[in-house]
Formats: structure tokens, C-alpha cells, sequence
């Protein structure tokens, strides 16, 4: 082989792999298109690796996908945008295809280069490309051309353009619901391209026609766009062509839900969502209590306690746990636009209603809102309100709503300050620690060290320290090598109990606190309060417990200084690592050659 050719063997490869019986390796060459097109240079891939692909045959949707994804960024690899065209040939085979995801990505490609391609290639190149898909003999290709108008039309001459949406009515009356279904949903973006008097006249037309389709997936899919096709018309216009479609619609919450985007008359609306939030069906309700929020920050206040805020009241006690957990997770959002006076009279008792009900889920969605709640009325009131219902959810029998009260105590305890959070949540905290769920005790670890940033390394000194590390210190007082014996007459009768009764998973718990503190104490605490406690957990009977302390001790080397490294935590671990236990000895050694590791970087 020349020198000549030989860079070019491996790209033959490549080439061979296109043509594989193996899927993956096909899939893989199609996937390094970018890669064989580089070395084969902008004309052979035009004159060869182009025509290759248009030719090929591949059956494997994920083979076609990929090479419709690749071929949408393959601008640069033909020559640039005057050559771009030589792209459209693929990507329209691919169009046609049986496969919804391939003949997607086909389109959207299609657009990405058509978006970038010069006005007469357009309408030399795309425009015939669009046509010949609309007039299809199978469904997919008509599919696909609605989803192509809107790059087309805009470059093309006035007779053209007449052409255009011409064909695009005929795809709205297709045989073919796909093709109808297509049409529908492609309409807003077509509809942005077309000109004012036209929108009017002709798209319109088809908007009303699509509403009225004998399938109902058709229809919907055209109400989905009123938003967009009233943002293109005057307001009388919208008013008077959007607004009885939404009307007539009201009883289906899909077609209702983006309605607020539009700017109707308040007063035409109200009736409308009034009657889909007190619907018979579940269903019909929990999509309207969903957009309870949205659709107030449309009304003024006044409107929004006169008729809406009683239909919140009745949703909260509805009969159906999924109407209020919807309601639950957007109401917090109406008390700014309520007002501070509404929202306390009227809002605030629902919201703690919703925080004792039954279902866990409804309760997670309150808690996941408090903040907005706050920012209206202030944390004194709030907290006189919330304090109670935090601590029953602080043990609440499910735990994932105990999980969402842990995650939301540090933007309490900001909001509430550190002299109120001692007073009423630090106990909590500790609580939380011997929870029976692991998730639950890991986050309430997570809570420690994020508490210490909050509030500082003196309020966790003064607060939590004291708390973690007595209970470390008494797990082992039994144990012959413990070294803890004097400790006993420091501790509470309180803390000795949580001692004498932790389960060792509680005590792993508290190691993984620490590990998470010691970042934020800093060298000089680590040192005298911390690292103590880990080095004399090393006595544990529990094996599990002891190769967790190698681990701490492993995080903790580079908190402390060289000299506390090697006089106190390499002796611990090297006495570990002389464990009968293997999982202790492996973490040990682990630990010492990271100790080995930094001394030689220093």
C-alpha cells in the first residue's frame, strides 16, 4: 500500500463497517460520519459518502436515527452552505420512513439546515423537497412535510407562497389522522411564517376546521395552540376566533391549558375555569387545580378571592387525594398574588389543613412551598403557624415526607434566625439521626454540616458537637480497650440513653456526621473534638463500624495537619489494619496509602 492511501485504510474500514451485518458496528461507524467525512474531504464526501448514504437500505431504526442526528450538523463536511443541498437527498429518504423517532429527528435536521441555507437554494432545493413529501403516496411523508412549512415559506416568491398554503389546507383535511394529527400540532409554527392578512383568511380556517375534526387526538392537538396562534392576532381578533374555541373546549383541561397565556377579557375566562375546577370527573379537576396559580396571576385580586379562592377551599377537602396533592403543589404560589391580608385570613388556614391530610403527597407539596408562603407574610407569623405542623411531620410515619422536612430545615433555620431555630428545631436535628430509615439518616448527617454553614463553626461547637460526640464516646464504654471510662460523668442522662440503646447503624450515622463536619470546623476543632471521637469508635465490636472509621479517618487526613496524621491517625489505622475482619483491613490500607500518597506530594 502506497503512502498515499495508507491514511485512508483505516477510513475503509469505516466505510466496510457501513455495509456490516453487525448492527453495532454499523452503528458505530454511522456514528463517526463526522470522522470518515474529514479524512475523505468536502468533495468525495459530497461526490461518495453522500450518495452512499442516500442509498442505503440500513433496517435498524437506531442505525437511522443516528445518521438522521449526524447528518443535521454536516454542514461543514460538504463545503459549507453552498453546497448544503447535497444533505436534503438522505434526510428526505429518511423522512419516509416507518419509524416515528427517525422520521422526527429526519425533520428536525432538515430544519437545522434549512435554517441556515441561502434564499434561492431554498426555494431551489427545499421548497421541490417539500412539496414532494406533501404529496406522498405514504402517509410518513406527508407527516413529516408539515413539520417543514415554516422553513420554506418565508423565502419563497408571492405565487409559491400561495402554493404552499394551499397544500398545507390539504394536509389539514388528509385522508390520514397522523397526517391530520401533524398538521394540527405543525399549525402555530407554519402560522408565525404567513402573513397578517393570510393568517386571518387561511390559517384560521384551518385552525377552526382542525377543531372540529370527528377525531378527538386531532383536536386537542389544535387547541394546543391557541396560545401561540393568539399571540399572532389582534386582541378583538383572538377574542373573537380563539375565545369560543377554549369556551367550547372547557371541558377538557388539555385543550383549556394554555389559554392563560393569552390576554382575553378576565371576565371571559372566570366562568370557564370556574366549571373545570368543580367538574364531576377527577381527572378534569386535578388538571385545573394544577393551573390554579397561573390562572390567577391573570385576574386581579379582587376576582381571584371573589371566585376562585372558594373553589380552593372546596378542592382542599376534596374527595380525591390526587386533586388536592395538584392543588397542594401550586396554591402557595396565590399568596403573592393574593396579599398579605387574604393570604393570612383565607390561604394560610387551608395550607395548614392541607399539611395534616391523610395522604403523603399532599403534605410533600406543601412543604416543598413554604417559601413562597414566607415571602408574604413573614417568618413570625408563619413560624407561629408552622412550628406545630413541622413537629408532627418531623415524625411523620412516612418517610419521605419526614425526608422533605430535613431538606427544607436549612432555608428555615435562614429564614428563622439562630436564636429561634435553637429554640424550637435543634432538637429535631438529633432526632433525626436514629431514624429506622437509612435515607432519612444520611439526610439529617447532611443536615449537621449544612446547619455548621449556615450558623458557623461556633454555633456548631456550642450545639452540635456536644451532642455527636458524647454519643460516639460511650458505644465502647464496656469495651475492654476503651480508653473512655472517665468520660461517663460528662454525659446526660438524655444522651446516655440514646447511647445505651443506639443500634450500630445510628453510631455509623454519627460517623458519617462527623466526616461531613470536619470540612467545615476546620483543623484546630477537628482536632480536639472530632478526630478523638473516630479514633476511639475504632473500638467498636462492629466491624462495619470499624472500617467506617477508616474511611473517616481517611477524609479527615487532609483537614488536619501532617503532624496530627502521623502521630494519631496512622497509628489507628495501622492497628486496623491488623483487623481479623478483611472489609476493616481494606479500608485501612486504603486510608495509610493515602496518608503515603500526600507525604510524597509535600
Amino acid at each position: 500500500m502506497s503512502t498515499v492511501e495508507a491514511p485512508l485504510y483505516p477510513i475503509a474500514v469505516l466505510i466496510d463497517e457501513l455495509k456490516n451485518d453487525d448492527i453495532q458496528l454499523r452503528l458505530n461507524s454511522i456514528r463517526r460520519l463526522s470522522t470518515i467525512a474529514r479524512a475523505l474531504g468536502e468533495e468525495r464526501t459530497r461526490s461518495e459518502l453522500i450518495p452512499f448514504l442516500s442509498e442505503n437500505n440500513d433496517d435498524d431504526d437506531e442505525v437511522l436515527l443516528a445518521m438522521a442526528e449526524e447528518l443535521g450538523v454536516f454542514i461543514p463536511y460538504v463545503g459549507g452552505l453552498e453546497h448544503a443541498h447535497v444533505l436534503l437527498t438522505p434526510l428526505e429518504t429518511l423522512c419516509t420512513v416507518e419509524e416515528t423517532c427517525v422520521r422526527d429527528k429526519a425533520v428536525e435536521s432538515l430544519c437545522k439546515i434549512g435554517s441556515q441555507m441561502r434564499e434561492n437554494d431554498l426555494i431551489e432545493w427545499l421548497t421541490p423537497l417539500v412539496k414532494r413529501l406533501a404529496a406522498g403516496e405514504w402517509f410518513t411523508a406527508r407527516v413529516s412535510a408539515c413539520g417543514l412549512f415554516h422553513i420554506a415559506y418565508p423565502s419563497a416568491p408571492e405565487t409559491l407562497k400561495t402554493e404552499l398554503r394551499s397544500i398545507y389546507g390539504q394536509l389539514c383535511q388528509d385522508d390520514m389522522p397522523m397526517v391530520r394529527r401533524s398538521a394540527a400540532s405543525n399549525l402555530w409554527k407554519f402560522a408565525g411564517t404567513v402573513e397578517s392578512a393570510h393568517l386571518k383568511a387561511d390559517i384560521m380556517q384551518m385552525f377552526e376546521d382542525l377543531t372540529q375534526d370527528d377525531q378527538d387526538t386531532v383536536r386537542l392537538l389544535a387547541v394546543e395552540g391557541c396560545a401561540a396562534l393568539g399571540k399572532l392576532l389582534e386582541p378583538q381578533d383572538c377574542a373573537a376566533r380563539i375565545l369560543p374555541v377554549i369556551v367550547i373546549f372547557s371541558q377538557r383541561p388539555e385543550g383549556y391549558g394554555g389559554a392563560n397565556a393569552i390576554e382575553f377579557p378576565e371576565t371571559d375566562l372566570l366562568p370557564a375555569y370556574v366549571r373545570l375546577l368543580r367538574d364531576n370527573e377527577a381527572e378534569v379537576r386535578i388538571a385545573a387545580a394544577g393551573k390554579v396559580t397561573k390562572f390567577c396571576q391573570i385576574l386581579s385580586p379582587e376576582l381571584a378571592i371573589q371566585h376562585i379562592l372558594p373553589c380552593v377551599k372546596e378542592l382542599s377537602l376534596d374527595s380525591s387525594q390526587h386533586v388536592r396533592a395538584a392543588l397542594a403543589s401550586v396554591m402557595m404560589g396565590m399568596a403573592p398574588v393574593l396579599g398579605k391580608d387574604a393570604t393570612i385570613e383565607q390561604l394560610l388556614p387551608i395550607f395548614l389543613s392541607l399539611l395534616k391530610d391523610e395522604f403523603p403527597d399532599v403534605r410533600l407539596n406543601i412543604i416543598s412551598k413554604l417559601d413562597q408562603v414566607n415571602q408574604v407574610i413573614g417568618i413570625d407569623l408563619l413560624s407561629q403557624s408552622l412550628l406545630p405542623a413541622i413537629v408532627e411531620l418531623a415524625e411523620d410515619r412516612h418517610w419521605r415526607v419526614r425526608l422533605a422536612i430535613i431538606e427544607y430545615i436549612p432555608l428555615l433555620a435562614n429564614q428563622l434566625g439562630v436564636g429561634f431555630f435553637d429554640d424550637k428545631l435543634g432538637g429535631l436535628c438529633m432526632q433525626w439521626l436514629q431514624d429506622k430509615v437509612y435515607s432519612i439518616r444520611d439526610a439529617a448527617a447532611n443536615n449537621l454540616k449544612r446547619l455548621a454553614e449556615e450558623f458557623g463553626p461556633d454555633w456548631a461547637m456550642q450545639h452540635i458537637i456536644p451532642q455527636v460526640c458524647p454519643i460516639i464516646l460511650t458505644i465502647d464504654l464496656l469495651h475492654p480497650k476503651s480508653k473512655n471510662l472517665c468520660s461517663l460523668g460528662v454525659l446526660s442522662a438524655q444522651v446516655l440513653e440514646i447511647a445505651n440503646d443506639s443500634h450500630y447503624l445510628h453510631r455509623m450515622t454519627l460517623l458519617r456526621a462527623i466526616s461531613l463536619l470536619g470540612p467545615v470546623m476546620g483543623s484546630e476543632i477537628t482536632c480536639s473534638k472530632l478526630l478523638p471521637v473516630v479514633v476511639n469508635a475504632s473500638n467498636d465490636r462492629v466491624p462495619n463500624i470499624k472500617f467506617n472509621v477508616a474511611k473517616v479517618l481517611q477524609s479527615l487526613i487532609s483537614v488536619v495537619d501532617q503532624s496530627v496524621v502521623e502521630k494519631t491517625i496512622r497509628p489507628c489505622l495501622v492497628e486496623l489494619s491488623e483487623d481479623p475482619d478483611v472489609d476493616v483491613r481494606y479500608f485501612a490500607v486504603q486510608g495509610l496509602q493515602s496518608i503515603d500518597q500526600v507525604t510524597m506530594s509535600s
